[in-house]
């Protein structure tokens, strides 16, 4: 049928159906005139095309009576193509609705994306007349979701441990999973997935970019793709890829499963670029509505885009339309699908002003104003590479921020490195130094060893150098500077003395993680001895490079790391007072809990013992003297090469004191931990109890409790 479109109000922007028809909202503060074109159910075939008739506050609309839920539709968008005042309108460009919440059709890359003819001298000042639309996306409208108000779990910080991971690197490869699911959100919110992430201890599952991403041209052109997904183009609509039957809400079902198993569910969101690229790259949407209002562009030559974040350009949140639609999804997100906060990408972006970062910007106030996003778990990946970019410890209040210093600094200390101690302290401390100045928790910092950036946990402890062939650079990607060491042999080996020693160090690297104060963030595969065979920047590899293998995650000793994990995370459960939810300082009040650092001769560490550069052992005390003798928890740390005696403090009062995890034994324990499984340790009785001094191994961390911890059989 052929359809008449109407004049319409300028709100609510994108499409939406209300029954009878469908309303159409598109932002342009530049444009000249705006088509609609309706497409057939497969989108490969135009149907007709509808001049939106109504222009008020900068946005183009119309009313279409009796278009159903289904259509699919793409906007043209006419305007003057003059790049060097930052306009690149070109009407023969099929565009993609900025507020698209489900897209129809395969993307394709071709040179038909790109508004300027490749092949001419001045490239991006040309102008080119062929139509992109076989090979477009296009927006499908959508009947509104029906309201979910769903019990959501919502757990203390103590309690909180973080698992970052990818829709696909977590369910490719899975046994139990149809080979339809795989890969897919349906196979992640499988049984055996949820399984797997709550008897491990997860309480809050961290997804990698779930919204519709693409490839970049370049990465295709060489049979790669960006397995990541930090190249977003639709910021409403879910990657189609993950998505087994074309639904969106397939993702909200994975949210309600994971709630249901007690789950909290965050998504990395990239808000601080988009696919668009720079001036050579494609006309896909927000470039060919309006460049001007949607990038930030040189003041001084507008043709040319701000990269502040590496990737061509930097969406341009200062402006108020722009911001609006970013908190438009937002709160889709939290609305729609559910989700219980957000790990923004690249996040300096979002806060930085003409003037530069400002912890009072537009996109800070506007979340503080907000009733439903102020209540959201909100993390910060806090730095660009633009200038004034790294502002570790400078977000708002209510944010946490991935702590890349309390990254460096523990595989710095577990490596070996001088002088580390006094700074490892700090971080094992939740970074006082970098956030409590502004009257912030030690929630703020979000505490990893790896993440998908980088080496994987099982590579840390196995390369000293990156090995990133597979992505066709040279080598010449990735962080030079990994603070990792391969102890002899790098890569893979059979000399069983380096596998004990690289064994260990992943223990005590877990260890330490979970044993500081802030929020533990651990990496998918950690759990599972996972390998990317040192590419330390796999983020063009979709193939078993990525993927957990989980058929060698039945190997013996990817087993003994994954009961090794779960005995830790299981001991962080059961004792929450370890975690308080303030810095702790000097104890004022007798009724506060204590931290407090000893030397290896059991005696409160003085400004001379923290000078000794060579040093590498530490007691970690934290206690609640005043509530009960068992409420004392004693970590030791030695990252020396050779072993050593600890002296115990408190041994003079006659404290006794209880192993629970000991980082020389595969899974934490000798098999039998209630026989006397510490000869080497001659004031050890049968009980398990230790007197005054424990012997440790090099390279190995302990966990000892005042008298007896409150759930044995939880922790064994």
């Amino acid at each position: 049928m052929a359809y008449v479109i109407a004049p319409a109000p300028h709100h609510p922007l994108g499409s939406h159906y209300d029954g009878k028809g469908t309303h159409f909202a598109l932002y342009s503060a530049h444009a000249e005139k705006v088509e609609l074109c309706l497409f057939d159910a497969s989108g490969s075939q135009e149907l007709q095309r509808l001049v939106l008739p109504s222009y008020e506050r900068q946005v183009f609309s119309g009313y279409v009576a009796e278009l159903q839920p289904g259509a699919v539709y793409g906007y043209r968008v006419y305007g003057p193509h003059q790049p060097e005042l930052g306009h690149r309108f070109n009407h023969h460009k099929l565009l993609l609705d900025p507020y698209a919440r489900r897209v129809a059709g395969r993307f394709a890359w071709s040179d038909l994306h790109y508004g300027y003819q490749p092949e001419h001298p001045e490239q991006d000042l040309s102008f080119d007349t062929r139509d992109n639309a076989a090979s477009m996306f296009k927006a499908v409208v959508c009947a509104e979701p029906p309201p979910r108000v769903l019990p959501r779990p919502r757990h203390s910080a103590a309690r909180t441990v973080i698992y970052e991971a990818h829709v696909k690197g977590l369910t490719m490869t899975h046994p139990a999973l149809p080979p339809e699911l795989r890969g897919t959100f349906a196979g992640l919110g499988h049984a055996a997935l949820v399984t797997h992430l709550k008897t491990l201890g997860i309480t809050m599952l961290e997804l990698m970019p779930v919204q519709g991403f693409v490839s970049e041209h370049f990465l295709t052109q060489k049979n790669l793709s960006n397995y990541w997904g930090y190249n977003t183009l639709t910021f409403f609509a879910p990657h189609q890829a993950y998505l087994c039957h074309d639904d969106p809400l397939e993702f909200r079902a994975l949210v309600q499963t994971l709630h249901e198993a007690g789950i909290e569910v965050i998504i990395d969101v990239v808000f601080n670029h988009t696919a668009e690229g720079g001036r050579l790259g494609p006309t896909l949407s927000f470039k060919g509505i309006d460049n001007l209002s949607y990038y930030r562009l040189q003041n001084e030559n507008p043709r040319y885009y701000i990269n502040d974040t590496g990737c061509g350009n930097t969406f341009n949140v200062s402006n108020p339309a722009v911001l609006r639609l970013v908190m438009d999804a937002l709160r889709y997100w939290v609305v729609v699908m559910q989700v219980d906060g957000f790990r923004f990408d690249l996040a300096t972006i979002l806060g930085r002003e003409h003037h530069g970062f400002d912890v009072g910007s537009g996109f800070f106030d506007a979340l503080y104003q907000d009733p439903l996003l102020s209540g959201v778990r909100l993390i910060a990946e806090p730095w660009d590479i633009g200038p004034g970019g790294y502002q570790l410890g400078n977000f708002p209040s209510g944010w946490s921020e991935w702590n890349d210093c309390y990254r460096d600094t523990i595989r710095r200390y577990w490596r070996g490195d001088a002088g580390v101690l006094p700074e490892f302290a700090r971080r094992v401390h939740g970074s006082s130094d970098i956030f409590e100045h502004s009257g912030r928790r030690p929630s703020a910092s979000i505490n990893f060893v790896d993440s998908h950036d980088g080496f994987t946990l099982q590579d840390l402890v196995s390369y000293r150098d990156k090995h990133n062939d597979a992505n066709q650079e040279d080598n010449r990607d990735g962080h030079a500077e990994n603070y990792s060491d391969n102890y002899g042999v790098e890569g893979p080996t059979e000399i069983a003395e380096i596998n004990v020693i690289r064994q260990r160090q992943r223990r005590n690297l877990l260890a330490t993680l979970i044993l500081s104060q802030g929020l533990p963030m651990l990496s998918e595969g950690d759990e599972l001895c996972r390998t990317q065979q040192g590419n330390n920047n796999a983020y063009c590899q979709d193939n078993a490079l990525n993927w957990i293998d989980w058929q060698a995650a039945q190997s013996e000793e990817a087993q003994q790391q994954l009961a090794f994990t779960r005995r830790l995370l299981a001991f962080k459960q059961a004792q929450p007072w370890i975690w308080p939810p303030n810095y702790v300082h000097e104890n004022v009040n007798p009724q506060d809990p204590v931290i407090l650092w000893f030397n290896r001769d059991g005696e409160i560490m003085q400004p001379m013992h923290w000078g000794q550069h060579q040093t590498r052992t530490l007691g970690y005390l934290v206690g609640e003297f005043a509530q009960s003798p068992s409420r004392r928890m004693l970590a030791l740390f030695n990252a020396g090469s050779s072993p050593l005696d600890f002296t115990l403090p408190y041994a003079e009062e006659g404290l006794r004191w209880t192993l629970v995890l000991d980082t020389r034994f595969d899974t934490g324990l000798p098999p039998d931990a209630n026989n006397d499984h510490h000869s080497n340790n001659d004031n050890n009785n049968n009980n398990g109890d230790i007197h005054d001094h424990y012997s440790m191994l090099a390279y190995s961390a302990v966990i000892l409790l005042a008298g007896l911890v409150d759930d044995e059989e939880s922790l064994r």
